[in-house]
């Protein structure tokens, strides 16, 4: 780092470097500045105990230069990064006086500043005749803030007058003012044109820091004006953060990247010539530490390895630091690689504090850490060996042993009081037995032992009998559909707690899925699994892995999943003709079952979903895999998919083919039920029922029509163009009513006429009947029904049908009509009618061709309403062959119908046959049996009709008991129960 200060005093501060893995109290550090000079340097502890170094009297040539601080405690030492101290001063311009400037108009001139002795970065200005009017740059004046010169590219007489350079120094913020300068014009005459001339330029070879700003100038003198440019010689566009000055003489870049880097060039004309210098900018950076070492703990005899990398331009170079001193690598155990450091068989004099230094040109960086070599007697106390260690006989145990010592001792083992020999003791002191016995069982005890003293531990070895899978591995097939069991059987040590788990392709299976279709079924010590509705998808590897605490075992079975075939596979269709065509497949999977047979489907746009159809061959056997599909519909399009059967069943369809469209043909289909007939006056309707879109074999569908009377020779025809009429209408003045004629309808398209259908008769438009019935007469029957009678009109053949009559009604006090057709009939009920109301009735004849005249006007009353208040006081009783039953007179209304008598409704609830008994009193006797129940209601009887219901009655079958049963007034039965006493 590089610190300016002003030249009077400074108090810069370097922090220490904090050391991890010690308790250090920081008053016990020593900080030394290393320089040459001490007489008026002091050090000094801030509250955060952090040495502070204070120069006082500053002396520009002596206290200049690099400090560090070296930080050291018990531990050892380490030192700082380097600080560069430099002091800052600006001294005064030393000549007083400068001579004139003497220029002719329209040429270039430079007028030097020349900077007094100055340390610190400077900026200049300069003054045109007297301050503050300072000279503003533009294409034609450039102020160098690289040398501070002014540089005036062509000279105009406004530019006569006093130049005086202002230097600045932005660290002391001082400032100074040069001697003035006077430029003046010669009166020989003015300059000529000439090309430009480069004055101010930047290097050749510049090296800039990474994320450093960087400004290169370029102005040159000539006339006319020149005009700046600036490239990239390898003819990359700038990038956006590049900025040229508004007057083009300065390039900036900032926050310089690698990409930043190559070679520049400014580029001066005019229009009588151009000039250009170029330089290359190199991009530096200094080290920056990617990977550093971290305070590490060793043992004695142990090894150590610590890696440190830096990244930089140039790349940059290492060295290591012991306790503030180059680290000596004379020793073979001592290596230093690529920055890394390796130190093997560590001994205590290796303990210390250690730096990783990275270096290039441009700068160096630090990276601290702390190495601890230990040596203490074996401890087991964080290491013991496990109390009791669990092996199965005939197999390998690990028996571990890490006591805590250093420097690394020797380890033995005993068994019992015993010491073992031949055994296999690992490097690291772990204890191996292989193929395992009965006798091996025992307690095993670790020693260890170096110079500082024997520690042991000791654990228990149990040995179990092997956990075996009786079942053999196998293979199983199923069906589609079927549940299989997938057995696992073990054997195994019964002190033992058993584990089994199911993996499916390697895959653990769920068995808590609702949906799950693998259930276990096996006991405490067997791990059968049922697959329950077994699918194509569940074929594959099972695997049961058993586990106990001591081993494992596993076992697989792979099972065969047979089910109907896949869908077939690139359905093909081509050789298209108007009935047939050729589909061609691939066989799919056959899911472990052979295919036996295909079958051959299509779709239409009208057809009900897919189709079977006929193909040639007929029966499409297991190495077929071509057919020609017969019997479709021209000119209809196509699509078609395949099915496979094997002896599982029929599989799923393929996908279905591209659509095609057979070829167009001559129709062959002709319309059904032709016939017609009806219309109006001269007219005969000709209708038939459309061809469907599927059977027309053809664009341009249409139907001929052809037609001729009774007796006639020659047929008329017409073109009727659209498909999709049902009808055809041919009038003329001349047809007679109701005459007979043959047709026919054929049918045609784009390829020609096709055939006619066969011919049948029809009758052209009747008249319409031209006399009204008569003798009309009408009976009111009730209140709302009225009896019409009347005399039949003849039926006529030759020109004149009755098809039934038209009866209109309307109130006298309404001018709105309502019609009702009542057939071919002589007497009809009107009904719906209201009660007490006066009614025009006409009459009036009607055929397919319309209505004849009316007949006279029969005006008709309808009787007053029935009774409105029903039957009340119903009372019956019961015995066992009869029912009696009383109630109160209805009593009309002044505007209702007198009561004439009544009717009295009844029908076993079993039943619904309802039987009506007329009576003109207010009591009646039923004989019935009662060993049903009935449900009984009674309706008082006017000329008016039927009036308002009483109450549905429902009398139960009681045997023996005589049942008395009274309706009140307000609707409430009482019960009166007689019981026979014997």
């Amino acid at each position: 780092m590089h610190y300016t200060t002003q030249y009077n005093a400074l108090h810069y501060t370097i922090q220490h470097t904090t050391i991890p893995y010690n308790t250090l109290h920081y008053n016990t550090l020593q900080c030394t500045a290393i320089h040459n000079t001490t007489h008026h340097i002091t050090l000094h502890y801030n509250t955060l105990q952090y040495r502070n170094l204070r120069i006082s009297q500053l002396n520009k040539e002596e206290d200049v230069g690099i400090y560090q601080c070296l930080a050291s405690n018990s531990f050892g030492t380490i030192l700082s990064r380097e600080a560069s101290l430099h002091i800052a001063y600006l001294e005064d311009f030393k000549t007083q006086r400068r001579s004139p400037v003497r220029v002719r108009e329209g040429q270039g001139v430079v007028l030097l500043c020349g900077p007094p002795p100055h340390m610190g970065e400077l900026t200049f200005s300069w003054i045109f005749n007297e301050y503050p009017s300072f000279v503003k740059q533009d294409t034609r004046r450039f102020v160098s803030q690289k040398t501070g010169n002014l540089y005036i590219a062509k000279v105009e007489p406004s530019d006569v007058g006093n130049y005086t350079c202002v230097v600045t120094n932005m660290v002391t913020k001082s400032r100074v003012q040069g001697p003035p300068t006077s430029l003046v014009l010669r009166s020989d005459g003015n300059m000529g044109e000439y090309e430009p001339k480069i004055e101010v330029q930047f290097p050749e070879a510049l090296s800039v820091a990474k994320g450093l700003t960087i400004k290169l100038e370029c102005f040159a003198l000539g006339n006319p004006v020149p005009a700046i440019s600036w490239r990239r010689v390898d003819g990359a566009p700038f990038s956006r953060k590049v900025d040229v000055s508004s007057a083009s003489s300065v390039l900036e870049i900032p926050y310089f990247q690698q990409e930043d880097a190559g070679q520049y060039e400014c580029i001066a004309e005019n229009s009588r010539g151009k000039n250009s210098v170029k330089g290359k900018l190199s991009f530096y950076a200094p080290p920056h530490l990617l990977e550093t070492p971290q305070d590490t703990q060793k043992a004695i005899d142990d090894s150590l390895l610590w890696e440190c990398k830096a990244s930089g331009k140039p790349k940059p170079s290492y060295k290591w630091l012991k306790n503030g001193e180059p680290l000596e690598t004379f020793e073979d155990r001592i290596q230093v690689i690529n920055g890394a450091l390796s130190i093997s068989t560590l001994t205590l004099s290796d303990t210390g504090m250690y730096q990783c230094v990275a270096e290039n040109r441009y700068g160096r960086v630090f990276a601290n850490a702390e190495l601890r070599i230990i040596a203490v007697a074996p401890d087991f106390s964080d290491s013991m060996l496990k109390a009791q260690t669990l092996a199965r006989q005939g197999g390998d145990v690990l028996i571990e042993c890490r006591p805590r010592m250093s420097p690394r001792g020797m380890i033995s083992w005993r068994k019992g009081k015993e010491a073992l020999r031949e055994i296999s003791v690992l490097d690291n002191g772990s204890l191996r037995i292989s193929n395992i016995t009965k006798l091996d069982a025992g307690l095993y005890t670790c020693v260890a032992r170096n110079q500082f003293g024997v520690a042991s531990s000791a654990g228990a070895l149990v040995v179990k009998e092997p956990t075996i899978i009786t079942t053999k591995a196998a293979q199983l097939d199923v069906t589609v559909g079927e549940s299989v069991v997938l057995p696992c059987q073990v054997s195994r040590d019964p002190s033992l707690d058993v584990r089994f788990t199911w993996f499916f392709n390697e895959q653990l299976i769920n068995f808590g899925n609702q949906d799950s279709y693998f259930e276990k079924v096996g006991g405490r010590f067997a791990g059968d699994i049922m697959i329950r509705n077994i699918q194509l998808r569940h074929a594959g590897r099972y695997t049961c892995a058993v586990q106990t605490n001591v081993d494992s075992a596993s076992i697989a079975t792979d099972v065969v999943v047979r089910g109907a075939p896949g869908p077939p596979l690139d359905i093909q269709v081509d050789h298209v003709t108007e009935s047939t065509a050729f589909v061609s497949w691939s066989p799919g999977p056959d899911n472990h079952s052979p295919i036996s047979k295909y079958a051959v489907q299509a779709r239409t746009p009208f057809s009900l979903g897919w189709q079977a159809v006929q193909t040639v061959p007929e029966i499409l056997g297991r190495n077929q895999l071509a057919a020609r599909v017969t019997d479709l519909s021209p000119w209809v399009e196509y699509e078609f998919r395949v099915l496979a059967t094997n002896a599982i069943g029929t599989g799923e369809p393929s996908k279905p083919s591209r659509k095609i469209r057979t070829k167009d043909t001559l129709p062959r289909i002709t319309p059904a039920r032709v016939g017609g007939g009806g219309g109006s006056r001269s007219e005969l309707v000709i209708t038939w029922e459309p061809v469907p879109e599927e059977m027309q074999s053809g664009p341009g569908f249409g139907y001929v029509v052809a037609f001729r009377p009774h007796g006639a020779q020659s047929w008329m025809q017409a073109a009727v163009t659209s498909p999709d009429a049902s009808r055809y209408i041919f009038k003329n003045e001349s047809i007679p009513p109701f005459s007979p004629f043959y047709v026919k309808v054929g049918v045609y398209n784009n390829r020609g006429e096709g055939p006619f259908g066969p011919v049948t008769t029809i009758y052209s438009a009747e008249e319409e009947p031209s006399r009204a019935p008569s003798r009309v007469r009408a009976k009111s029957l009730s209140a709302s029904e009225v009896e019409l009678s009347w005399k039949p009109l003849p039926w006529s053949t030759s020109k004149r049908r009755i098809m039934g009559y038209e009866v209109r009604r309307r109130p006298y006090s309404s001018f709105e009509e309502c019609p009702s057709t009542v057939g071919n009939k002589t007497v009809a009920v009107i009904r719906g009618l209201d009660s007490r109301t006066a009614y025009h009735i006409t009459l009036r004849a009607y055929n397919s061709a319309g209505t004849g005249p009316d007949s006279a006007v029969v005006n008709i009353t309808t009787k007053r309403p029935p009774p409105s208040r029903a039957p009340a006081k119903v009372m019956w009783n019961a015995t066992n062959s009869k029912i009696i039953l009383k109630w109160d007179q209805v009593k009309a209304l002044e505007n209702e119908s007198e009561v004439m008598g009544y009717k009295v409704f009844y029908k076993q609830s079993r039943h619904n046959r309802q039987s009506v008994v007329e009576t003109n009193r207010t009591s009646l006797e039923l004989a019935l049996p009662v060993d049903e129940d009935y449900i009984i209601q009674i309706k008082a009887v006017s000329e008016g009709g039927e009036g308002r219901s009483s109450r549905l009655i429902t009398i139960p079958r009681i045997a023996g008991v005589s049942l008395f049963l009274n309706s009140d007034k307000n609707g409430y039965l009482c019960i009166l129960i007689l019981l026979s006493l014997h």
